[in-house]
């Protein structure tokens, strides 16, 4: 019988030697969505990448070493901020201001949970609704990665580029076949393995510009921006809060199913979730945008089986290192869309099929209207684009999905309460 590669645990340690590579990959994973949040609102990258990496230092803290997370930028702020930008009488200074209140919210509702437990999730998320939830989570993404591929014609891609493609694809087949081919150690770096080949294959096409490279000082100091606060920012900002908390909870499941222990109990959603909202205080405090746990580095750890807090911790490090190595942090800026898009398009399905596997461990019976009715409603609404607006804020997708999900899922314990479900 064939032997299982082997799963290094949440708290495992790594050797040096092992440990650096497992960092760097997951340092890439992240790398180009987390900068993108800070290039769209016109600051420095760098501040980014070093409050990032603290945050994620407390979050492992916070959570004492048992749920690796990798705290990326958060895309639920995009809108708001644009609104705050927009205004001329307001700045970036202002939308700080709300990402600090925002991250005050993640700590009170943490400790609502703490007080209140988390029993309410097994009521509000069955496994009928969170096994599509997570699924979403992935389904979500996977048109970024198809976009970044360049296999989506828009405003930014006019024409299929043939050398984009071959880039891609070199690029997602070594992921792939990596898991089947390689060995050892080889196949815990599957993913660095295969953003190395892509790139060499980018060379080989001349996609890589190195100017920024060259452009770039050896060393730079991350520019800092202190928050400035004002009532009508902050209650642009806070809606998008239930945005952040519904996927907060969403990784935490899948993260659950991956590494196989309940992280919603141990160490418990309410440390999880302050330990974001404490990162979150910090970056808004500093000049840098709100963080969330980060879906890359989740499907990195799928497809890896490399679980251990350690090598997101030195991935939290290589971050920090990098806010203050200017050239170094351009030069992996020089990794061309495609070959991210390549890595992207297996983490995000490795996610999406996490949400699949919640419902086959779960054993949840489709024979039951109510568990077909509820995933057929939660997976029709994060698909079709279906959308509440909320002040400047837009509740679509696995949010709007989330809570559909919660909300008939009250209903169905309401009316199994009451006596008149016909399936009891």
């Amino acid at each position: 019988m064939k032997e299982q590669r082997k799963i290094i645990q949440v708290r495992e340690r790594v050797p040096l030697s092992k440990g650096i590579p497992l960092s760097i990959q997951h340092t890439f994973a992240m790398f180009s969505a987390s900068v993108l949040v800070p290039w769209l609102f016109g600051i420095n990258p760098a501040i980014v990448l070093l409050m990032n990496g603290i945050g994620t230092l407390i979050f492992i803290l916070v959570t004492k070493g048992k749920s690796p997370a990798y705290l990326g930028s958060s895309f639920a702020f995009l809108s708001p901020t644009f609104l705050i930008l927009a205004n001329p009488n307001m700045g970036f200074r202002y939308a700080l201001g709300g990402f600090v209140v925002t991250g005050l919210i993640f700590c009170l509702v943490a400790g609502i949970i703490k007080f209140v437990g988390t029993g309410w999730i097994d009521i509000l998320l069955p496994p009928a609704a969170m096994g599509p939830i997570v699924a979403l989570i992935g389904l979500e993404l996977s048109g970024t990665a198809a976009n970044n591929a360049g296999l989506i014609l828009n405003d930014t891609y006019t024409s299929i580029n043939p050398r984009f493609v071959a880039v891609f694809a070199i690029t997602l087949l070594v992921a792939i076949f990596g898991q089947v081919l390689f060995k050892g150690f080889m196949a815990a770096i599957s993913i660095l393995i295969s953003i190395i080949i892509g790139y060499v294959a980018s060379l080989a096409f001349g996609l890589v510009d190195f100017s920024a490279v060259s452009e770039a000082s050896v060393f730079a100091m991350p520019h800092f921006q202190t928050p400035v606060f004002n009532f009508s920012a902050i209650m642009i900002i806070i809606p998008a809060s239930l945005v952040v908390i519904s996927e907060h909870i969403g990784h935490q499941v899948v993260t659950s199913e991956i590494v196989g222990a309940d992280l919603i109990k141990d160490p418990g959603l309410h440390r999880s979730l302050l330990g974001d909202g404490i990162s979150t205080v910090l970056s808004g405090l500093f000049g840098s945008v709100p963080t969330t746990t980060y879906g890359e580095n989740i499907g990195v750890m799928a497809i890896t089986r490399v679980y251990s807090v350690w090598v997101i911790g030195g991935a939290a490090v290589f971050s920090i290192l990098l806010a203050f190595i200017g050239k170094a942090s351009a030069l992996i800026q020089t990794i061309p869309s495609p070959v991210m898009g390549g890595v992207s398009f297996l983490l995000y399905g490795m996610i999406a099929a996490s949400g699949l596997r919640l419902l086959v461990d779960k054993k949840v019976d489709y024979s039951r209207g109510r568990n077909l009715a509820l995933s057929a409603v939660v997976f029709v609404t994060g698909l079709s684009g279906a959308f509440i607006q909320i002040g400047e804020v837009r509740l679509t997708g696995m949010c709007l999905a989330t809570i559909v999900g919660m909300l008939l899922s009250l209903v169905f314990y309401v009316i199994d309460k009451a006596g008149l479900s016909n399936d009891q």
